[in-house]
C-alpha cells in the first residue's frame, strides 16, 4: 500500500469526496426547493377552492294559516329553515291550529317545544317537502290532575310549618328550662338565717328594742350593730310588691312581720338617701313608715341592698282605695292622719338634737301606707330633701330619679322651681297632696252614692303620661281635677273640695300649709262629733 502513502494520491482522494459531498447537496436542494413548489401550489389551490361561492340554499314552500308574513301568497310561504304546524288552548280553553315557516337561525329550538307553565301546547315541525306541514297532526299535552299537585303542596306545607312550630316550642321549652335552672342557682333576696344573738337577748321584740334605742340612744333609730344582727335574722316569705327602685318582701323576724325593700345595684343612691333620712334625729313618728334597719350585703358577683321597716297587710292607700268604700269618719282618719305625717316631716325642730325640716318631693298615693287601724303612714323617702338651717342651705340628693310625672306641680313642671331655695319644695308636696286629697274623697260614700277609683286627670291625659302631655294640661291649659255634683250637696265634702283647691293653686304661694290643712281637717272631725 505505498501507493497510497503517496501525497498526490491523497490529494485526489480528497478532492473526490468533496466533489461527491457537494453532488449531494445539490440533490437535497433540488428536492426541498421541488416540495416547496408543490406545497405553495396545493395553498393556492385550497385558497382558490375556499373563496368559490357556495351554490344557493334550497328555499321551502309551507302552507301558512294565522301565521303567514307579509310576503305570502295564496296562503304559501318560503323559508329556508321548517315548516310548523303548532296547537294550543286558547284563553277559554279551545285549541286553535296555526301553520307556518321557520326560519333557519333558531329554529331546531324553536322546534323541541319546551313546556310552558300552566299552558298546553304542542309544535310539531318538517322539511321533507314542499307543504310538507299540511300532513302534521300535533296533539295537545294530558291534562294534569291540578287537585293532586295543589294536594301535595298542601300537604308538603303543613309538613314544614308543623316542623318549624315544632323547632320554635323545642327551642322555647330548653330556653325557659336553662333560665329557669339560672335563676334557681342565683343566690335569692335572702338574708342569713345564722342566730347570733350576741347583740339582741332572746326575748326581745322589735318594739322593744326601738323604745330603748329611743329613751336611751341618739333618737336617729337602732345602733348599726343591732341593726346587721337584725338583718341576718330575716326570713323573707314572700314578695309583695316591685317598682322602679326595686323589690318589696315580705319578711319574718323572730315570728314578727317585717317589709323588706330590696333595692336594685343602680339605686344605691335612693337606697342611701332614704337610710340616711329614716335615720335622721326625731324622725320617728306614728304616720311616718317604722325604720327598723338597713344593711349591704354582697359577694364578689352580687350586692344586696335591703331597708327594714315595719310591715302594714293592708298596703299603700292606692291599692286601699280602690277596693276599699269610705265613710265620712275614713275618709277623715286617712286625710288627718297623713297630712299629720307631711307636717312631721316639713317641720323643723330645733334643739341640741334637733329635726331638719323635710320635704318628700313624690308624694303619691303609692308612697303613703295604710295601717291596721285606718290611719295613714308616709313612706318612700328616697328623693327627699332637707333643709339646714345654720347655712341657710338646701341638702339635694345626688339622685337620677325624679318624681311621678302625673303628681308634679306646675313649677317643676315649667322648670320655674327655685331648687335654692327650700319653701318651693314644701309648697310642691302641697299640691301633690291636694291631689292625694282628691283621690281620697272620691271614695266616701254620700247619699248612697260613690265614685270608682281613679287617679287624678285620668280623663285628661294617657295612662302613663309624658311631660309633655302634663304641661300641657296643668301649666298652659291650668285645668284640674274635677268634682263630682253630690260633693255641693254634702258639707264635709264640700269643705273637702275647697281644702284640696287650695293645696293645689297655682300660685305656689297662695297654697295652705300642712299645718294649716291638719288644722282644717281637725276642725272639721270636731264638727262632725268625730275624734281622730
Amino acid at each position: 500500500m505505498g501507493w497510497f502513502e503517496d501525497p498526490s494520491w491523497q490529494l485526489h482522494v480528497s478532492l473526490i469526496m468533496l466533489l461527491s459531498l457537494h453532488t449531494r447537496a445539490n440533490l437535497l436542494d433540488n428536492m426541498l426547493l421541488r416540495s416547496s413548489a408543490k406545497l405553495n401550489v396545493d395553498s393556492r389551490k385550497e385558497d382558490t377552492e375556499s373563496t368559490a361561492p357556495a351554490p344557493p340554499q334550497k328555499m321551502l314552500s309551507c302552507y301558512c294559516h294565522q301565521h303567514c308574513p307579509e310576503d305570502s301568497f295564496n296562503n304559501t310561504c318560503w323559508t329556508d329553515g321548517y315548516c310548523f304546524t303548532i296547537i294550543e288552548e286558547d284563553e277559554s280553553g279551545l285549541p286553535v291550529i296555526t301553520s307556518g315557516c321557520l326560519g333557519l337561525e333558531g329554529s331546531d329550538f324553536q322546534c323541541r317545544d319546551t313546556p310552558i307553565p300552566h299552558q298546553r301546547r304542542s309544535i310539531e315541525c318538517c322539511t321533507d317537502e314542499d307543504f310538507c306541514n299540511r300532513d302534521l297532526h300535533p296533539t295537545l299535552p294530558p291534562i294534569k290532575n291540578k287537585d293532586f299537585v295543589d294536594g301535595s303542596i298542601h300537604y308538603m306545607a303543613l309538613l314544614i310549618s308543623v316542623t318549624v312550630c315544632s323547632i320554635i316550642l323545642a327551642v322555647i321549652l330548653i330556653f325557659c328550662y336553662f333560665r329557669y335552672k339560672r335563676q334557681e342557682a342565683r343566690p335569692r333576696y335572702s338574708i342569713g338565717l345564722e342566730q347570733d344573738e350576741t347583740y339582741i337577748p332572746p326575748g326581745e321584740s322589735l318594739k322593744d328594742l326601738i323604745e330603748q334605742s329611743q329613751s336611751s340612744g341618739s333618737g336617729s333609730g337602732l345602733p348599726l350593730l343591732v341593726q346587721r344582727t337584725i338583718a341576718k335574722q330575716i326570713q323573707m316569705v314572700k314578695q309583695i310588691g316591685k317598682g322602679r327602685y326595686g323589690e318589696v318582701w315580705m319578711g319574718k323576724w323572730r315570728g314578727e312581720k317585717v317589709a323588706v325593700k330590696v333595692f336594685f345595684t343602680t339605686e344605691e343612691a335612693s337606697w342611701f338617701r332614704e337610710t340616711e333620712i329614716y335615720q335622721t334625729v326625731l324622725m320617728r313618728h306614728e304616720n311616718i313608715l317604722g325604720f327598723i334597719a338597713a344593711d349591704i350585703k354582697g359577694t364578689g358577683s352580687w350586692t344586696q341592698l335591703y331597708l327594714i321597716t315595719d310591715y302594714h297587710e293592708n298596703g299603700s292607700l292606692y291599692d286601699y282605695l280602690k277596693s276599699t268604700t269610705l265613710d265620712t269618719k275614713a275618709m277623715l282618719k286617712l286625710a288627718y292622719s297623713s297630712v299629720s305625717g307631711l307636717c312631721h316631716l316639713h317641720t323643723e325642730i330645733f334643739g341640741t338634737k334637733g329635726k331638719p325640716a323635710i320635704a318628700h318631693r313624690d308624694l303619691k298615693s303609692k308612697n303613703i301606707l295604710v295601717k291596721k287601724n285606718g290611719t295613714c303612714c308616709i313612706a318612700d323617702l328616697g328623693l327627699a330633701v332637707k333643709f339646714i338651717s345654720d347655712t341657710n342651705e338646701v341638702d339635694i340628693p345626688p339622685n337620677t330619679r325624679v318624681g311621678t310625672k302625673r303628681y308634679m306641680p306646675p313649677e317643676v313642671l315649667d322648670e320655674s322651681l327655685n331648687r335654692n331655695h327650700f319653701q318651693s319644695y314644701i309648697m310642691a308636696d302641697m299640691y301633690s297632696f291636694g291631689l292625694i286629697l282628691w283621690e281620697v274623697a272620691r271614695r266616701c260614700i254620700s247619699g248612697g252614692i260613690l265614685e270608682e277609683y281613679q287617679l287624678p286627670y285620668h280623663d285628661v291625659v294617657p295612662t302613663d303620661p309624658s311631660y309633655e302631655d302634663m304641661r300641657e294640661i296643668v301649666c298652659i291649659r291650668r285645668l284640674r281635677p274635677s268634682f263630682p255634683n253630690r260633693w255641693s250637696s254634702d258639707e264635709c265634702l264640700r269643705q273637702m273640695g275647697k281644702l284640696m283647691t287650695e293645696c293645689w293653686a297655682h300660685n305656689p304661694a297662695s297654697r295652705l300649709t300642712a299645718l294649716r290643712v291638719k288644722k282644717t281637717l281637725a276642725k272639721m272631725s270636731e264638727s262632725q262629733d268625730i275624734k281622730l
